[in-house]
C-alpha cells in the first residue's frame, strides 16, 4: 500500500530524531537503503563543500547502515553536479551535497538547466557559516572601522577577492561595496585554495572567506578576521564584532545542505548531527544546523530574494 503523506511525514520527523542520535531508523533496517548511496559534490576535491560533506560521510553510512560515496562533479559553478541529481532516479540513492551557489544564486545570473525548487527536493540542511571579512596579517587595519576608514581613504586602490566570478563571496564583496559606500576592485580566482594562496602572496587587502577556506592562514597568523556576516556577533566565530554594527543591515552566511531528485519520499532522510560531526565543523568556525525540508525550501528563497537585487546592481554575469 503507497505511503501516505502523514505517514510520510511522521516518518521524516522520527527519522530526523534518530539520525540526531546515531541511530538506525526502523524503516531503514528492511527497506531503503539497500545498496550504496551516492552523494554528488558539485565542487573539486579539497574546498569547502567537499571537506564538509566528507566530515559527515562516515556518520552518514554508520547511521543508514549503507556505505555512502562522496563523488566529485565539478564544473560551471557547481550547475553541472547538481543537474546530474536533478534527473536522476528519485529513490534515494543518488543525492547532492548543496550549497547557496548552484541551489539559489547561480541562476540569477545565467540560465541553468534545472529549476532549483521544482527538480529537487530539500531534504535538510547540514551546516551553515557566516562570512568573513578577512585581511592579510600585515593590514594597517585592525577592527572593521579601521577597515572602512581606510577602504574610503584609498578608493578603487584595494583588491578584494573571491573563489569565483559570481560565488557568494563575489556577491558578498559587491553588497559590501554598496552597502558601505566602497570600490573595492574584485579579483576572482578558481576556488577557495588560489585564493588563499594570493592572499597570502599579498595580491589582495580584503576577502570575504568561510571559516574552512581561511582556517589554515589564519591559525598560521598570515590572515586576520576583523568581522563577520550574521547580524550579531556569534560564537561560531568568537570574538568578532558583525558587520552589521558599522554597516546597518548587512548580512551574509553560507548554508550547506542535502537536497535529492523531485518525488524522492519522505522517508529517505540523510541529515546527521553527531558530537564527532559537530566537533569537526566548529573547529573550523562552521556550525551544525540540521532543518525541515520546508525550512531548507524558505532559506532558498530567502536567499533568492535577497541576492537577486545585489546581481542587478552590480550587473554581475557568469
Amino acid at each position: 500500500m503507497m505511503t501516505t503523506s502523514l505517514h510520510r511525514r511522521a516518518l521524516l520527523g522520527a527519522a530526523c530524531a534518530a539520525l540526531a542520535l546515531g541511530a538506525l531508523p526502523a524503516w531503514a533496517q528492511g527497506g531503503y537503503p539497500n545498496k550504496p548511496i551516492r552523494m554528488i559534490v558539485p565542487y573539486a576535491a579539497g574546498g569547502s563543500t567537499d571537506q564538509l560533506a566528507r566530515a559527515i560521510q562516515q556518520s552518514m553510512s554508520e547511521t543508514l547502515g549503507q556505505t555512502v560515496i562522496v563523488e566529485n562533479k565539478p564544473g560551471a559553478g557547481g550547475t553541472i553536479g547538481t543537474d546530474y541529481v536533478a534527473k536522476a532516479a528519485p529513490d534515494g540513492y543518488t543525492l547532492v551535497f548543496g550549497n547557496t551557489g548552484p541551489n539559489a544564486v547561480v541562476s540569477l545570473m545565467r540560465k541553468v538547466p534545472y529549476d532549483e525548487l521544482k527538480d529537487l527536493r530539500p531534504i535538510s540542511t547540514v551546516a551553515i557559516t557566516p562570512m568573513i571579512l578577512a585581511v592579510p596579517a600585515d593590514s594597517p587595519a585592525k577592527t572593521l572601522k579601521d577597515f572602512l576608514a581606510y577602504a574610503k581613504k584609498n578608493g578603487n586602490a584595494l583588491n578584494v577577492g573571491s573563489v569565483g566570478n559570481g560565488s557568494l563571496s563575489h556577491l558578498t564583496a559587491e553588497y559590501f561595496n554598496e552597502a558601505a559606500g566602497l570600490r573595492l576592485q574584485h579579483i576572482p580566482y578558481n576556488g577557495g585554495a588560489p585564493m588563499m594562496t594570493a592572499f597570502a602572496g599579498g595580491q589582495l587587502q580584503a576577502a570575504f572567506v568561510t571559516g574552512l577556506d581561511g582556517a589554515t592562514l589564519v591559525s598560521s597568523g598570515r590572515v586576520r578576521y576583523l568581522a563577520v556576516g550574521t547580524p550579531k556577533a556569534t560564537e561560531t566565530v568568537p570574538g568578532l564584532q558583525a558587520i552589521a554594527d558599522e554597516v546597518p543591515g548587512f548580512r551574509s552566511s553560507a548554508w550547506f545542505g542535502v537536497l535529492a531528485p523531485k518525488d524522492t519520499p519522505d522517508e529517505i532522510v540523510t541529515a546527521v548531527a553527531r558530537p564527532e560531526v559537530r566537533k569537526m565543523f566548529s573547529a573550523r568556525n562552521v556550525e551544525a544546523r540540521s532543518s525541515t525540508p520546508q525550512e531548507l525550501e524558505k532559506l532558498i528563497r530567502d536567499e533568492m530574494g535577497q541576492w537577486g537585487p545585489v546581481v542587478r546592481k552590480a550587473n554581475i554575469q557568469m
